[in-house]
């Protein structure tokens, strides 16, 4: 009988210990650039890379539900832009499309969700636009 009983708590600890029982958090996603440096212009296009950061993969199917492209590496917040999402190309990538109206360096700011992640990822990408 306590032969039985060791081995449950045993089984127990060992699937709190493992890697399944560990759940990721919103700090475990990072957005990266495809490209950093974009045409300066009406329509350009950027892509940015949604990784889990353990396991280096690609995040497929993530909602993006906030974008936000704005000037605020050059100190000019307000100076923000409209950007549109593109489909989905590959697994992991997200595309948009966005009318930069200077050069220098722009910021997309994004708001995720992922299935099976309770909280909202969120990230900010530089890019550079150039003429």
């Amino acid at each position: 009988m306590r032969t039985d009983i060791r081995a449950r708590l045993l089984a127990g600890l060992m699937v709190a210990s493992s890697p399944m029982a560990a759940f990721a958090a919103a700090q475990d996603y990072a957005f990266e650039a495809i490209k950093a440096e974009v045409h300066n212009g009406p329509g350009s296009e950027i892509a940015v890379r949604l990784v889990h950061k353990p396991s280096a993969t690609p995040v497929k199917d993530a909602i993006i539900f906030r974008t936000r492209l704005d000037m605020s590496p050059e100190n000019m917040e307000g100076m923000a832009t409209k950007i549109e999402p593109l489909t989905e190309s590959e697994p992991g990538v997200y595309k948009f499309r966005a009318d930069f109206t200077m050069a220098g360096g722009w910021a997309l700011k994004l708001q995720a969700k992922i299935q099976s992640e309770p909280e909202t990822v969120q990230g900010t990408v530089v890019f550079t636009a150039k003429d």
